[in-house]
This record gives C-alpha cells, sequence and structure tokens, in this order.
C-alpha cells in the first residue's frame, strides 16, 4: 500500500509538472526516488510491525541478569532462569521436583520458547529421512570409495564437515539479526553456537590436513551446498528455530552413525597413523576453552572431556563424540521449558551458572 501511495503520487506530480527538458526530467527522477525511499522504508517498518506483533507480543521479553540455578537430572543438567528470589514450588510447573527458576508459559528462556512452535513427530521423522536420503543419495554415491585408499573417505568428511559448520553460522546471523532490531538478546546462545562451529572448524581442517580437499570438484560440490544450506537454515531459523534445531540435530545423528561405522571398519588401520598436529592442538595440547565451551550436556559438577589423542583412531573418535555433544544439545535446545550453559558457566561449588 505504501508502494502504490508513493508511484500515485510520482504519477501525479508528473502529470501536473512533466516538461520534456532534460532538468525538468532529472528533476522529476529525484522527487520519484525520494517518493520510493520514503515507501520503502514504510514498508520495512509495517512488515517489523506485523513479524514482532506475530512472534513477540504475546510472549514476554526476557532480557535477564542472573543469577541462574543449575539444576540435575540424572546426568544431563538443565538451567533454568532465576528471578528475583523465585522459587518454584509446584512440580507441575516444569516438571522437575524442588526447581529454583521461573517457568517458560511465563518467562520465554531461550529460542525455541521465546518465537518457536513445537512440530508434531511426523515431520520429525520427515526430517531425518529427508537428511538421510540426501546423504546416502548424494555424498555416499559422489564419495564412495571403491579402493583400499582412505582418501575419498577423508573426501567425503570434509564435505560432510563443510555443510555441518552451516547452521551455526545461520542461527548467529539470525540472533545477531534479532539482537540489532532490538528483539530478542541473550548472548549465551551466540557464544554456545559459536563454539559449536569452532568444533565443526577443527573436524574441517583435520580433514583437509588429511587431503580431503585436494579436487576442486569436492570442494565445489561442498561448497555450493553449504551456500544454499545456509539461507535455508536462516530462513527455517527466523521462522521458527524449533524446526531449524531439529533438522540440524538429524544432521549430526547421521554424522555420528558415519564415523562411527567408519572406526568400526577401519579402526585398526587408523591405529597405526599418527594423529594430525591440528588435532592434537585442539583436543590435547592447546588451549581448551573453546572445546569445554560447546559441552552443555555435563553435570552440575561436570567432568569436563580430556580426551587421548595419540592415533588416527583417537581423532576419530573424539570427531564422533563430538557429534553426541551436538545431537545433545539440538535436543536440548528444541525444549520450551529448559536453558543450556556451556560447562565453563557453571560454578562447580555452587552450581550457579552466570549469563
Amino acid at each position: 500500500s505504501s508502494y502504490s501511495t508513493a508511484h500515485s503520487a510520482v504519477r501525479l506530480h508528473a502529470y501536473h509538472h512533466g516538461s520534456s527538458s532534460l532538468e525538468t526530467y532529472q528533476e522529476n527522477q529525484m522527487k520519484a526516488i525520494s517518493y520510493l525511499s520514503v515507501a520503502l522504508f514504510t514498508a520495512a517498518v509495517e512488515v517489523k510491525s506485523a513479524f514482532v506483533q506475530q512472534h513477540f507480543s504475546s510472549k514476554r521479553f526476557c532480557r535477564v541478569t542472573g543469577p541462574w540455578i543449575d539444576v540435575k537430572n540424572g546426568s544431563r543438567r538443565y538451567v533454568h532462569a532465576a528471578g528475583k528470589n523465585e522459587v518454584i514450588n509446584s512440580t507441575e510447573a516444569i516438571g522437575m521436583p524442588n526447581v529454583i527458576g521461573s517457568s517458560a508459559s511465563s518467562r520465554p528462556i531461550n529460542p525455541s520458547s521465546q518465537w518457536g512452535n513445537p512440530i508434531p513427530e511426523g515431520l520429525q521423522n520427515f526430517n531425518k529421512a529427508s537428511i538421510g536420503f540426501v546423504k546416502n543419495a548424494l555424498f555416499d554415491t559422489i564419495f564412495k570409495n571403491e579402493s583400499d585408499d582412505r582418501q575419498r573417505d577423508y573426501a567425503r568428511f570434509y564435505a560432510l564437515e563443510t555443510i555441518a559448520r552451516v547452521p551455526y553460522f545461520s542461527y548467529m546471523s539470525v540472533l545477531h539479526l534479532f539482537e540489532t532490531l532490538g528483539w530478542w538478546r541473550r548472548a549465551k546462545y551466540l557464544k554456545i553456537h559459536f563454539a559449536e562451529s569452532w568444533n565443526e572448524l577443527h573436524h574441517l581442517l583435520i580433514m583437509e590436513e588429511l587431503g580431503g580437499d585436494k579436487l576442486f570438484s569436492d570442494r565445489m560440490i561442498a561448497q555450493h551446498v553449504a551456500v544454499f544450506y545456509y539461507f535455508f537454515v536462516c530462513m527455517a531459523y527466523a521462522t521458527n528455530p524449533t524446526f531449524a534445531y531439529n533438522i540440524n540435530q538429524a544432521v549430526e545423528e547421521h554424522a555420528f552413525e558415519t564415523y562411527d561405522k567408519f572406526i568400526q571398519e577401519y579402526g585398526e588401520e587408523l591405529a597405526q597413523i599418527p594423529a594430525p598436529k591440528v588435532a592434537q592442538d585442539y583436543y590435547r595440547d592447546g588451549d581448551l576453552y573453546m572445546f569445554d565451551e560447546m559441552h552443555t550436556s555435563n553435570s552440575c559438577e561436570p567432568s569436563r572431556r580430556r580426551p587421548t589423542c595419540d592415533t588416527l583412531l583417537d581423532v576419530f573418535r573424539n570427531i564422533r563424540d563430538d557429534e553426541a555433544e551436538h545431537v545433545i544439545t539440538m535436543q536440548h535446545l528444541q525444549k520450551t521449558e529448559i536453558d543450556i550453559s556451556s560447562v565453563n558457566s557453571v560454578d562447580e561449588e555452587t552450581c550457579v551458572v552466570f549469563e
């Protein structure tokens, strides 16, 4: 409607003041550009207002200053938001006894509870089947290994890791956008997703050191799929983060299965090969802060992973276990009643988690 109004104004102006002279034509063009600029700005404001009304009007904004209380549930950690001395005594509020925090119905605490919607089991099964079909029909066919050389396997893993990083970039892009527009801000999710992308980056660096990126055709396929996947996940995450997290859960589950199968088939051979230096630096010898940051599934007394990294078998076991951690994080993030934090954010003595 804003565009139509501006367009009509331009036509009316041209009708009353039109001229064949160059000066008048240029003046009319400048005025037309001004009208259209105002129209585009007005339309953008209307779109923003409609989006905010649709996704955020019925939910409270959550700009939390802490503290955060860690609650044990078996071997996994669920972190609940605690307001000023708020204590939930009712176990029905979030389905957990003696929890200090606030219920999801009164205080959105993660992207899924803020602007996401639960997805039915049928769609979850469809997502998993679709990811499996793409993996089997595309990557397992293109990168099929018909010899005893492991290079085609490394090329396949290179392509998978190039694409596996993409969802975390998409999550951060949307979270940055929403924060810039003032719609939602939780810096901890930017931090966690960056740590996850950092983890996938080192998987990629390992595959490059093993020679997985030697062929131009392999790089081209992986990079083009990654670009398409980036924009797809951005749109999915902006509209329903629960759906986006579920898709990535399916991706990471297939990644876990792929590496586990590879280890079972070639474990003895891999055990004879030294670990690449980039793997040793990331898993053992370097600064392990970012490695710890991507772990969100430990207990209140976190037992930090300190994996061995002497052989290539150790490396692939570590990568496989990383994929399992990503699966757990994606599962947690689809739930609207819980919040997560990395092990670096947990005070092991007080169980308080700082934002």
